[in-house]
């Protein structure tokens, strides 16, 4: 029913566990192989290509369902809708940003302080354009393919690029003057596919299992038993999506407790709940949350 296109590249080996994470795996010849397979009656068809492309592939309708970057739709100005952000990316669970970047020493504090004739390398031209225009700044935008950090100061005085954590521009003696976007990955579609009902039905599925497998990632399933004069003290130091949930044992006087918590600082919790009067206690991985 629906032809899927995913996204080649730096992306691609996070996009690739988030689907096997959602019982949607991707199956493939070999890593070079740009056709794919997910056994699941509402894809018909896969196909892994440039992140930079999919956009306006999607919005042409050559795919009904494409995962990119908010930085890319806005780039290529494509007309798409969007079925929502999938908060993963491939360093951290942080958005991506695009930044204009100058050297460390560099006189200007803010955009409007750029002198006329600036020479600005990125891989973003058009939004680059866009944003300087709209601030009244006269660049000069060279377009970029790659290592645009290592460009200044010897071929530009100035950069946007997409960075999460900003350490290689530190790294390359440079400071964000100003962020141009934020960007999530997104699942888009175009108006054509999602007028369809079916297909808008099957591609709601995929985004609330692909949602699902986000929201599971780093939290864990916590079950274990308590007496009934410890449960209140227990259940205390429990966090919960909503409460945990208490059920009354057979055995007289005593409680099932079960609850999702983070798995970071699961280490000290299990200690601390036995400390208080819990025992068989299990941690239980999630593969996936849906609320």
């Amino acid at each position: 029913m629906l032809s899927l296109v995913l996204p080649k590249g730096s992306l691609e080996k996070a996009t690739l566990e988030l689907f096997d994470a959602a019982d949607l795996t991707v199956l493939r010849g070999s890593d070079r192989d740009y056709h794919a397979l997910i056994d699941d009656p509402r894809i018909e068809r896969v196909r892994i290509l440039r992140p930079q492309e999919i956009p306006t592939y999607v919005e042409r309708g050559l795919f009904d369902l494409g995962i990119t970057g908010r930085d890319l739709i806005t780039e290529a100005g494509a007309e798409v809708v969007s079925l929502g952000e999938l908060r993963y990316s491939k360093a951290t669970s942080n958005p991506a940003r695009i930044v204009l970047a100058v050297p460390q020493n560099a006189p200007w504090q803010a955009v409007t302080d750029l002198p006329d004739g600036i020479r600005i390398s990125t891989e973003y031209p058009e939004l680059t354009r866009r944003f300087l225009e709209e601030r009244g700044v006269k660049a000069v935008v060279i377009r970029s393919f790659g290592a645009t950090e290592a460009k200044v100061p010897d071929i530009v005085d100035a950069i946007v690029d997409l960075t999460e954590t900003g350490s290689s521009l530190r790294k390359n003696g440079l400071r964000i003057l100003d962020t141009l976007l934020t960007s999530y990955t997104e699942l888009i579609t175009n108006s054509a596919a999602y007028a369809d009902a079916d297909k808008r039905a099957a591609m709601e599925d995929i985004a609330l299992l692909l949602r699902g497998a986000i929201q599971a990632r780093g939290n864990v399933l916590l079950k274990l038993n308590v007496a009934a004069d410890k449960l209140a003290a227990v259940t205390a130091m429990l966090p919960a999506m909503s409460s945990p949930t208490v059920t009354a044992l057979a055995n007289s006087g005593m409680n099932a407790v079960e609850t999702v918590v983070p798995k970071r600082g699961v280490n000290t919790l299990i200690p601390a709940l036995k400390a208080a009067g819990a025992h068989d206690i299990l941690e239980i991985p999630i593969s996936k949350i849906v609320e």
